[in-house]
């Protein structure tokens, strides 16, 4: 029996969204020799406005650049009998180069417009699905922190909301390529891989309590850990301030170029704490950015 081919009707447009993270929480290697790393969500997004128009020659993307989001929308359409004519718009204020997800977030962000466009419900597990031919991703299309084999594109553990925080970080210049990035085998010994099974612990303990310290001090330990990987030059002076204002830690983008110094956002001084971070970071570097974690 031929299957028939299925039509859509033209010009079926729809928008989505999906959010950024500043880089990890933690990002490491398990005993089992598994990558993984736990996301840091923050407001930051990136939107996917698509139309779909089979009449239309081949997809248009815009910027032209974010050909894999095109290569998402071809390959979904193809599996369902779709022809896969239309305009892909991607816009958003995620960092690109920087360690914020910004090729996941457009992905997810295309991946639900396309969704919508279909009239189909496209759940987290099947978004990751459909990336996992792409490239190496973020869980960003999951909701709340999470800890995720991002190599694998495979959800280990829904960690649960992170308390609001701010991010005071200081970009240390450059791009980097995440997938150049991720083909580079990891050094770390069975000891730091015992160690990452060990935070990975803590930090889920910590995100279900909504215990900012002890995030912090798991993202401070997850840097040290990295800096073998992607060192970061202002680590150190960053973890002096941390110190010096009363933030609960510091956190970087591990396949990224920032470091950024935690404040809750109920700590009683925190007007004044982020103040100081703002100050001291602009001592060491001329790129200083105000992120907030997305708790919702």
């Amino acid at each position: 029996m031929t299957r028939p081919v299925v039509t859509a009707a033209p010009f079926v447009t729809a928008t989505a969204t999906a959010g950024g993270t500043f880089g990890e929480l933690l990002q490491g290697a398990l005993p089992d020799g598994r990558d993984f790393l736990v996301t840091l969500p923050i407001t930051r997004s990136a939107t996917a406005l698509l139309t779909l128009d089979p009449s239309a020659d081949g997809l248009t993307v815009f910027p032209a650049s974010r050909t894999k989001s095109r290569t998402l929308v071809e390959r979904a359409l193809d599996r369902r009998g779709l022809p896969s004519g239309g305009v892909l718009r991607l816009s958003g204020d995620l960092p690109v180069g920087k360690g914020f997800a910004s090729s996941s977030a457009d992905l997810v962000a295309t991946a639900r417009a396309l969704g919508r466009a279909l009239g189909e419900s496209l759940g987290p597990a099947a978004i990751a699905a459909m990336l996992r031919d792409i490239e190496p991703t973020d869980g960003v299309m999951y909701d709340g922190a999470v800890a995720f084999y991002h190599r694998e594109v495979r959800l280990r553990e829904v960690l649960g909301p992170l308390p609001p925080t701010t991010i005071v970080a200081v970009d240390e210049g450059g791009e980097v390529d995440t997938i150049a990035f991720n083909r580079v085998a990891k050094p770390f010994t069975r000891t730091e891989r015992r160690r990452f099974a060990h935070l990975l612990r803590v930090a889920g303990s910590a995100i279900r309590n909504g215990d900012a310290r002890a995030i912090g001090a798991v993202a401070t330990e997850s840097a040290l850990l990295n800096q073998q990987l992607r060192p970061k030059r202002t680590l150190d002076a960053m973890i002096g301030v941390c110190a010096e204002i009363g933030g609960v830690g510091v956190a970087v983008a591990h396949s990224g170029t920032t470091v950024g110094v935690l404040v809750p956002d109920d700590d009683p001084s925190y007007m004044d704490k982020v103040r100081e971070a703002l100050e001291a970071c602009r001592d060491l570097g001329d790129d200083v950015a105000v992120y907030h974690t997305n708790s919702g």
